[in-house]
């Protein structure tokens, strides 16, 4: 194992990851409100692990070029993204209930929690752009036997920085014990959500899928 292609994998990795996303937003919201925290961090982080060495071993070519692809991702992943930001946005209106942290067990169900997450990744094309092509282009530059070293480092990025954000966020549990905190947060998701849709448009445009 060549240690100096795995720090570069990490290094690539984290530096993308810890980005204010759709993805670390559900995240820190399921890790205050201990909710289905480890599945929440592991699904994540596997899925980041499949996009980066998918990517890396090739399939960042594929997707860069294919414009069909990219259209339907990005459609799909504006009217979710816009859905979800609009949605927490009114939920924090209109709710005026103050969410027990510690006893709360109306939280959503498992499922709905992995179909979430699901849909917050692979409807997103910027986790693609992250993952697959940028991170995918660079690892595909090393030499073979040199490639998994850097899936490595790169993969072991995601999985630190979702624990450690899933798990990290129970320091702020004694904040969120306040309803108007649970509003901030939610609108906060809210906006969140609904730049990453505007900057889905803009990306349409920019590279000429509408056409």
């Amino acid at each position: 194992m060549n240690l100096s292609v795995v720090t570069q994998g990490f290094g690539v990795g984290i530096s993308l990851i810890i980005a204010i996303g759709a993805q670390n937003s559900y995240v820190l919201k399921n890790g205050i409100l201990k909710k289905h925290v480890f599945v929440t961090a592991l699904l994540c982080s596997f899925l980041d692990m499949i996009l980066i060495t998918a990517g890396t071993l090739g399939l960042s070519s594929i997707i860069d070029g294919n414009k069909t692809l990219m259209l339907l991702s990005t459609s799909f992943g504006i009217l979710f993204l816009t859905y979800y930001g609009v949605s927490s946005i009114i939920k924090a209106i209109k709710s005026n209930e103050i969410l027990d942290v510690e006893n709360d067990k109306t939280n959503d169900s498992l499922k709905k929690t992995i179909v979430t997450i699901l849909a917050l990744t692979l409807l997103n094309p910027h986790v693609y752009l992250d993952t697959v092509i940028l991170i995918g282009s660079i690892g595909s530059k090393f030499a073979n036997h040199q490639q998994i070293d850097f899936i490595i480092g790169a993969c072991s990025a995601s999985f630190i920085w979702f624990f450690g954000l899933a798990y990290g966020a129970r320091i702020l549990i004694p904040i969120f014990k306040k309803e108007i905190t649970w509003k901030i947060l939610d609108i906060v998701i809210g906006l969140v959500m609904i730049r990453i849709a505007s900057k889905l448009v803009f990306f349409a445009i920019d590279n000429n899928l509408l056409i």
